[in-house]
């Protein structure tokens, strides 16, 4: 069927040139919202009608007669109609439903995959400052810039995933005042405690293993105690490596991986925030007043101006994000998507204008952002706010240990970033329909299970490709097809769109689609060449279900129980 929509959209094409030629209409096709509308939908009519300033449906009725001459037309469909103000709906010949089962038996994984290009990008996301464990916010964002990553390169983009963290600063030197005041026997809620202080168990950890001169090492580096308590610097040292040990024990047990960690001290250390000072300042896009340096951020679009460098000398928090994406700029990544909490929003306007007033020729868009909200947490219909060991909030680790990885991961994908998001830790442990990425895995674990019962008769996956796939006529396996079809698309829109949640979408529409199948139908009949044209579907079906989940980063079991089974 893909071919069948290749073609069609080429036809489509040539009658949009026919009825009006220089028409700036792109052909494209929807999927109707009701099956019963037919099998395509093309609202090209209605566009063109205004150009040409006449009636949309005269003009369908033009593309009819002009789509009826194309030869893929006469191919491909059996039917086209005009409906409602100007639609043209298409009615699909068999042959080009069935023909996606062949397709997909025949790509295997990189079904809905392009070809490799040459364009490179990079996502920056979680990005959080090793203070603390990763709470719900950074497992938000680490669902997000994972799947967004995995759909580019479904795509055929080359990504690279980054980790920029705060190695330094007020944020850190509270940590190691934190882990020195525990050193001292000090504990939450003494009078001497320090009010700024972080209280959760995490901080007694660290500081009794420096007392205990451990080592411990990190992806991006190892550190060992010297168990003086009167080493701050090296308390410092030990306490970011210890929590950067301990975050990815987190990532890892999320399945999340990096490319690389950057640093936000490199950036003073390598001269790399002066440079960019220095540049904004001779691109002649700043200016002095009250002892301050301020940026022309109002040049591109920001409602202030903002100061850069105070009236002390300090840099204000956003000039070193500046002189960072002028780095990822100049290591060659001209498309960068941000994955960051809604709370960064005020800092896109100032950034964007930093990197355009650099005089590189950066795009006004650059870099992208996805902004999440919150993530409220319930667990036996109440709210939960607080971890023990992180003192304040509920950890990425909690949530993996309450439920599991994959429904974390397919939880937080289920919805569009910029949307608040309550996660229910019940709905999440039940193991029937209610639940999404069970419901969308038992498909899966289905359809395993009759190729099992298939294989054991002596069906042998070998002999699929030369099934009889005409044999496949019941509307379920139509709509089943069609959703297959649909896949590819899906793909580009989400990562056209940086919508994840498309693709969680789509699994629930797929999985309906095969559990209607499997109400409706029985796959291991007496003709054998129907049993083995519905096996091939199935088959077809298993690597859509698998390709898309492995976008989540979630996996696709063959086996599961479910409390309350239904038979077929």
């Amino acid at each position: 069927m893909i071919q069948a929509k290749s073609d069609l959209l080429v036809a489509l094409g040539a009658a949009i040139a026919e009825v009006a030629p220089g028409g700036a209409v792109t052909p494209a096709f929807e999927s109707p919202k009701q099956a019963a509308h037919g099998d395509l939908a093309c609202t090209a009519a209605m566009p063109l009608a205004k150009a040409l300033k006449k009636n949309p449906r005269e003009v369908a009725g033009a593309l009819i007669e002009a789509l009826n001459r194309q030869p893929a037309v006469q191919h491909w469909v059996d039917a086209l109609e005009i409906a409602g103000p100007g639609f043209i709906n298409l009615r699909l010949k068999a042959a080009a439903k069935q023909a996606i089962v062949a397709e997909v038996l025949a790509q295997g994984e990189r079904f809905g995959r392009q070809p490799a290009r040459t364009d490179q990008m990079l996502v920056e996301f979680v990005s959080a400052n090793p203070t603390g464990p990763l709470h719900v916010g950074h497992a938000r964002q680490a669902a997000l810039g994972d799947a967004i990553c995995n759909l580019f390169e479904t795509q055929g983009w080359r990504v690279s995933r980054e980790f920029y963290y705060n190695d330094a600063g007020v944020q850190i030197a509270t940590l190691a005042a934190s882990v020195q005041a525990r050193l001292r026997g000090l504990k939450p809620g003494d009078a001497q405690w320090p009010e700024t202080a972080y209280n959760g168990e995490y901080i007694g950890d660290i500081a009794a293993d420096f007392l205990a001169k451990q080592s411990v090492t990190a992806d991006d580096r190892a550190f060992t105690a010297s168990g003086d308590v009167g080493d701050l610097d090296g308390i410092r040292q030990f306490a970011v490596a210890y929590l950067r040990h301990e975050q990815d024990l987190d990532l890892q047990a999320f399945g999340v991986r990096f490319d690389h960690y950057f640093l936000e001290s490199s950036l003073y250390s390598s001269g790399r925030v002066d440079d960019t000072v220095k540049r904004l300042i001779a691109a002649g896009k700043t200016f002095e007043e009250g002892g301050a340096l301020w940026l022309r951020t109002t040049d591109y679009g920001d409602d202030k101006d903002r100061v850069m460098r105070k009236s002390d000398a300090t840099y204000t928090y956003f000039v070193p994000d500046v002189a960072y994406h002028v780095n990822k700029f100049e290591r060659g990544f001209h498309k960068a998507i941000n994955i960051q909490g809604g709370d960064h929003h005020g800092t896109i306007a100032r950034v964007r204008a930093g990197v355009q007033a650099a005089g590189m020729g950066v795009p006004a868009g650059y870099p992208e952002y996805v902004l999440h909200k919150m993530v409220t947490v319930m667990k036996g219909g109440e709210e939960v706010k607080i971890s023990k060991r992180a003192g304040s909030y509920v950890t990425l680790r909690d949530l993996i240990d309450w439920t599991s990885k994959d429904a974390v991961r397919f939880f937080l994908l289920s919805r569009k970033a910029d949307s608040e998001f309550i996660f229910d830790v019940d709905l999440a442990l039940k193991r029937n329909d209610e639940n999404p990425v069970f419901y969308v895995q038992y498909a899966h674990a289905r359809i395993c299970s009759v190729i099992r019962q298939w294989a054991e008769g002596g069906g042998a996956q070998a002999s699929l490709s030369g099934a009889d796939l005409t044999l496949l006529a019941a509307p379920s396996e139509a709509a089943l097809m069609l959703r297959l079809a649909e896949f590819p698309a899906m793909l580009a829109n989400a990562a056209a769109g940086l919508a994840p949640h498309d693709t969680t979408f789509y699994l629930r529409d797929l999985a309906g689609a095969f559990h209607s199948y499997y109400g409706a139908e029985r796959f291991l009949v007496d003709d054998r060449e129907l049993a083995r044209a519905r096996i091939a579907l199935l088959v077809a079906t298993r690597q859509v279900i698998r390709n898309a989940l492995a976008v989540l980063g979630v996996s696709a079991p063959d086996r599961m129980d479910r409390d309350t089974e239904t038979s077929s």
